[in-house]
């Protein structure tokens, strides 16, 4: 197929990305993989020994490992309805993004269920979900619902690609080993750039991205109905569906500024990703901060004017600066005002301050997760039998902490290895010149 001379020049600029790993990025994935080794001797030891290896107990059964989940997979669905919106209504700045947002739907999508499967004693059991599923049950809903995703995301990507792996497979400019060239000749389906193939293509791609952001909307409200379902102090809302929604697409953004940031400087990329891109997304994060900072407030000052003795309780938690305070406290400075007021004044509007207000805003967003979660769970409707310390107040151990970390640097991990694969910039969206 024919290569323009702007794609030309894009291979050119990642050839040495593509082609070989280079001496920093053995060293990353060096680190990483040691991370992850001491996340899978702490799954060793958590499977041998059982949850007691964990600071989960009777009364908080769920701790760090739910709030990874929900985090990482708010993340994926921010991505892909992100992709899914820009590509649809064919955004003109969304051409270096797009694969960035992607990546990010998917890679998350495969990480943020394992969190899942790690809050399961018996792990050979784990086929009991659907041997003997509850369809009454939101959880098994959950876990359709996600599949369905994941599956939808891994479509999505793909067909995104596709243009791409031809480019790849036809160009003259990467020198590949014949294992990669094999690799983008299956990958690209015998793609050759007519007339008919472009069309079917253009069609599937739409009618994808269509379906991905309905379909974000409704797992992200199941996924919230876990919650929202349960006669729990600080669940039982119906605020939790569109609560969940906007904070998914939000850390989403956030997630992808942060990716932004460090693919230019790592493949000095200020040409494609400039100036005016952070700014964009920068007033994304504006609009979706006011409507997570309104769900908040709604969400809290409903709670404490209609005073009911279980929410009054947690209230306490969250507002008590010997408890939770101070981290409630961050989370929504971190998380609603530093982006405002960044993204708000036109002098503090630069890549940098963007990038670093969307890395506290993730953050914040990742605190929020874990003060939905436990505060709750350490506040049951049922008078507490056993007072021990460590069942009425949790504290995650090393060996949460580890698979946690375990988590990120495979996040980490995927994105390094998928940036060798693949061009971080979307080629086949540079087609104006042909040779």
């Amino acid at each position: 197929m024919d290569i323009s001379k702007k794609q030309t020049a894009i291979l050119e600029k990642f050839a040495p990305y593509i082609e070989r790993f280079d001496t920093k990025s053995r060293v990353w994935i060096g680190l990483l993989l040691a991370v992850i080794a001491v996340g899978l001797y702490a799954l060793i030891l958590q499977i041998v020994e059982g949850h007691i290896v964990t600071g989960m107990r009777d009364n908080v059964v769920w701790g760090l490992y739910i709030v990874n989940f929900i985090f990482f997979i708010g993340i994926s669905y921010g991505g892909a309805i992100l992709a899914g919106i820009l590509h649809l209504f064919k955004v003109p700045w969304r051409r270096p993004i797009m694969r960035i947002a992607v990546l990010t739907a998917f890679i998350s999508a495969l990480i943020g269920p394992i969190f899942i499967i790690l809050c399961i004693g018996r792990f050979d059991r784990l086929h009991f979900l659907l041997i003997h599923a509850r369809l009454q049950s939101p959880i098994f809903w959950d876990v359709v619902a996600i599949s369905t995703y994941l599956a939808g995301a891994v479509l999505f990507m793909y067909l995104l690609m596709i243009k791409d792996f031809a480019i790849y497979r036809d160009s003259e400019v990467l020198d590949l080993p014949p294992w990669r060239k094999k690799l983008y000749t299956a990958l690209a389906l015998n793609y050759q750039g007519t007339e008919s193939q472009i069309k079917q293509l253009a069609i599937s791609k739409n009618l994808i991205a269509l379906i991905m952001i309905p379909m974000v909307v409704v797992v992200s409200s199941v996924l919230s109905w876990i919650f929202g379902m349960t006669l729990r102090p600080g669940w039982h809302s119906t605020i939790f569906g569109p609560y969940f929604v906007l904070a998914a697409i939000y850390s989403g953004a956030g997630s992808i500024v942060i990716l932004m940031w460090i693919f230019r400087k790592a493949y000095q990329l200020e040409n494609y990703l400039t100036d005016k891109h952070f700014a964009y997304m920068g007033y994304i994060l504006l609009a979706l901060g006011a409507g997570y900072g309104y769900f908040t407030f709604s969400e809290y000052l409903t709670s404490w004017f209609g005073s009911e003795r279980w929410d009054e309780e947690v209230i306490d938690k969250l507002f008590s600066p010997s408890e939770y305070g101070w981290w409630f406290l961050i989370s929504n400075v971190f998380a609603i005002v530093i982006p405002i007021v960044v993204v708000a004044f036109k002098k503090l509007r630069t890549p940098n301050l963007v990038t670093l207000a969307a890395l506290l805003m993730v953050f914040g967003m990742w605190i929020k997760r874990y003060l939905i979660v436990v505060p709750t769970l350490e506040t049951p409707l049922l008078p507490i039998q056993d007072t021990r310390p460590e069942y009425i107040h949790y504290s995650a151990t090393w060996v949460e902490w580890a698979l946690t970390f375990a988590g990120f640097a495979t996040f980490i991990l995927f994105f390094i290895i998928m940036a060798k694969l693949v061009t971080i910039v979307t080629v086949s969206d540079y087609a104006e010149e042909k040779k």
